[in-house]
């Protein structure tokens, strides 16, 4: 992210890691500092209604950053690996637009959580691999169809 000054993304990744976001993966000396490697917490917190709702504009902007920024680290991270392989690990990232009503929108929220809900109380056993899924939502600003047309 080379828009963003350094002191910024250490003063927000300081913030992830004091939020329990973050964990210091590895430590090393460096020409006298110490060169910390982070990795996202397996139990992550999770900003709820309540705090989104107190966020600024302008924190959801530098919370967005900071998470994309770990996934990519982490999916670096994956592909550093001795023996990485997408393909056999049915790696997958995808972007498509849903149009939804907030009806629509709602339903499927819950779809995904009956889904995904049973699945985040699994814990490390023999054949169980974990995967970060990162479900991203957010309108894009185009226009509806009857906004669309003339």
């Amino acid at each position: 992210m080379p828009e963003v000054p350094k002191v910024t993304m250490y003063r927000h990744v300081a913030v992830l890691a004091e939020a329990g976001f973050l964990d210091v993966a590895d430590e090393q000396r460096v020409r006298g500092t110490v060169e910390r490697h982070y990795r996202l917490c397996q139990d992550r917190p999770v900003v709820d209604a309540d705090a989104a709702a107190v966020m600024t504009l302008e924190d959801h902007r530098w919370g967005f950053a900071a998470a994309m920024a770990v996934l990519i680290a982490e999916f670096n991270a994956y592909l550093d690996r001795d023996g990485a392989d997408p393909v056999a690990d049915a790696v997958s990232y995808r972007q498509g637009t849903l149009w939804l009503s907030p009806d629509e929108l709602a339903e499927m929220t819950a779809e995904l959580r009956a889904v995904l809900g049973p699945r985040l109380a699994n814990r490390p056993a023999p054949g169980r691999t974990p995967y970060l899924l990162s479900p991203i939502r957010f309108p894009v600003g185009l226009p509806s169809p009857d906004e669309a047309r003339p």
